[in-house]
């Protein structure tokens, strides 16, 4: 995949390197080992487009002040056949470099020659990542912490891919333990109110409405055919009766949020194919457990100080955090959700996935270091069980917080989310503050079709380009392949800007993919409409030179394809017209 930024990191690495070497032959700088350093772009780029610390980084192994060293690199710095014209020393000792005329047509015929494969790279060398993400409690309906998690998730994936992973995306569903013995007791006393007054809601049962809208649903359907049965019999036949709706409406959100899963894992199945109880047995031969108070408990804190001390923690800190044990089998014989959830990422490792990133609320942050722990315990390497934390959102209109859906006057779900704001606009905006940032939703600003909005922005800058070609097509002008004489004339800094810019786009993809933040992506394609705006403003691109017109019209298309390729990559619409 052809990348004219990196290729002209490269041959300006060689180039400083020979520098150094012919240096040493000549005798300007003593013989010693070239020392590492650094060919990075610069906070103003009219210092240059790339510089190094190369001199200030042998100071000490060529026993010189840094400007001599630069001096010397200079002298002996060939940069015929690379994409640098000219370079100059600086302050203490940095070396600046500029881009020729022919870096900025490389570029754009990178662009042209890659089409919709434009800012792909094989960085993830095709290794397999699961994402799970969202796996809400399927016992209620989805909350605006899910509508963040399912745009984070989603986008990551979709990253992850364009960075060259297989990337997989999984929502687990936790359809056994407590919580649906808690949804059972709660669906069976609003049934049973419904035909007695003596029944007593449970204290830690689920107030939610829906809850009591099932209870009637189901009896409106079956009537009281349940009210003389035995309590199992009767939580089971509601289970069986509300979960699936739950589900359903999950999966039916997820879809309408352009969210689609390659699995729906299901808890129930680790119980049936006894994995659960496997890794309870795998721990026991380990010697990883004991009992206690006819309870099964995992050395949770034995684990856990091994592996911080791995990671050069001391041993003050680690009392600090209070480290304690947990409990894997009740003592009424049932598993906790901890057991199943070790069990589920170890099926999630066997099934032959290399790294697995979690997206969990900060109020997971305690769990990280205990599933970390686990992972060592049960022979998986913790290093590829990744977590993204995400923090609370806050839906905000006219400057005041929002808790309540005006259509419902209950507390805003997924669904109402969904049904007031785009769902472009929604899937942009959550990805427009980092994960471990609390946010502010503002519902005011997601429904704006103007500047204000994002997405709306990025939107209009496509359609923007889309308008410009069709006025040009009018006038009986065609976008045409430039000479690389005709793409020479973009040297306005305002192209030239914008072309940098474009130059990037896969390095960014990259460093969204390391740090796991598509909001990266999200900052770069606004900035990308940003500089379009900025460029269309300062240069004419309909003039009287046919070449320099061709060259800002091939200028244009670039620009285009990479704000399609981001949308088309964040499953969000790109319009031509707006």
């Amino acid at each position: 995949m052809p990348n004219t930024l990196n290729t002209a990191k490269a041959e300006l690495k060689r180039a400083i390197t020979d520098a150094i070497s012919k240096a040493v032959s000549n005798g300007e700088l003593i013989d010693a080992p070239i020392p590492e350093f650094v060919i990075e772009t610069p906070a103003d780029r009219s210092n240059g487009d790339l510089a190094t610390n190369a001199a200030m980084a042998g100071a000490r192994v060529f026993r010189t002040a840094p400007v001599k060293i630069a001096q010397a690199i200079t002298n002996n710095l060939d940069l015929k056949n690379t994409f640098f014209e000219r370079c100059e020393v600086a302050g203490p000792g940095f070396i600046n470099f500029f881009y020729s005329k022919r870096y900025y047509a490389s570029v754009l015929r990178d662009v042209e020659g890659e089409g919709e494969n434009y800012g792909s790279s094989d960085y993830g060398k095709g290794k397999k990542v699961m994402v799970e993400f969202v796996s809400a409690n399927p016992t209620g309906p989805m909350h605006m912490g899910n509508a963040r998690g399912g745009a984070l998730g989603d986008c990551l994936a979709a990253v992850l891919d364009k960075a060259g992973y297989n990337s997989y995306r999984e929502f687990y569903v936790n359809d056994a333990g407590n919580q649906i013995e808690k949804f059972a007791c709660s669906l069976e006393a609003r049934y049973l109110q419904l035909y007695r007054d003596d029944i007593i809601f449970p204290e830690d049962g689920y107030q939610g409405s829906d809850i009591t809208d099932h209870a009637k649903a189901y009896a409106e359907q079956f009537g009281d055919k349940l009210v003389d049965v035995p309590s199992e019999e009767r939580k089971q036949a509601l289970v069986d009766y509300a979960l699936p709706k739950n589900i359903a409406k999950m999966q039916s959100d997820m879809a309408k949020y352009k969210i689609n899963y390659d699995k729906w894992f299901f808890e129930s199945e680790l119980h049936k194919s006894g994995e659960v109880q496997k890794v309870v047995d795998l721990l026991t031969e380990k010697g990883l457990t004991y009992e206690k108070e006819g309870a099964i408990w995992y050395k949770n804190k034995d684990v856990c100080t091994k592996l911080l001390l791995g990671q050069g923690k001391t041993q003050d800190y680690i009392d600090k955090l209070e480290l304690k044990d947990d409990v894997l089998i009740r003592q009424n014989g049932n598993p906790t959700y901890f057991t199943a959830d070790i069990a589920y990422h170890k099926n999630k490792f066997d099934r032959g996935f290399e790294t697995l990133i979690d997206i969990w609320g900060a109020d997971h942050h305690g769990h990280v270091m205990r599933m970390k722990g686990a992972m060592d315990a049960i022979g998986c390497d913790s290093d590829e069980f990744k977590v993204v934390l995400m923090q609370l959102v806050k839906l905000v209109s006219g400057g005041q917080v929002v808790k309540m859906s005006k259509r419902t006057g209950k507390a805003i779900q997924l669904g109402d989310l969904l049904e007031e704001v785009p769902v472009d606009s929604a899937r942009f905006l959550f990805n427009t503050r980092e994960a471990n940032t609390q946010m502010d939703f503002d519902l005011d600003i997601a429904v704006q079709q103007d500047n204000q909005n994002p997405v709306y922005y990025v939107q209009y800058a496509h359609a923007r380009i889309c308008s410009i070609i069709k006025a040009l097509k009018k006038d009986g002008i065609e976008q045409r392949s430039c000479a690389d004489e005709e793409l020479f004339l973009l040297t306005q800094p305002e192209e030239k800007e914008l072309i940098n810019h474009i130059a990037e786009f896969s390095d960014e993809i990259v460093a969204a993919a390391k740090d796991y933040d598509p909001t990266k992506i999200t900052r770069y394609v606004t900035r990308t409409a940003t500089l379009f705006h900025k460029f269309y403003n300062a240069c004419r691109v309909k003039c009287d030179d046919e070449g320099l017109m061709q060259a800002r019209l091939t200028l244009c298309i670039a620009v285009k394809t990479v704000i399609k390729n981001v949308l088309d990559m964040f499953n969000i619409d790109c319009p031509e017209t707006m």
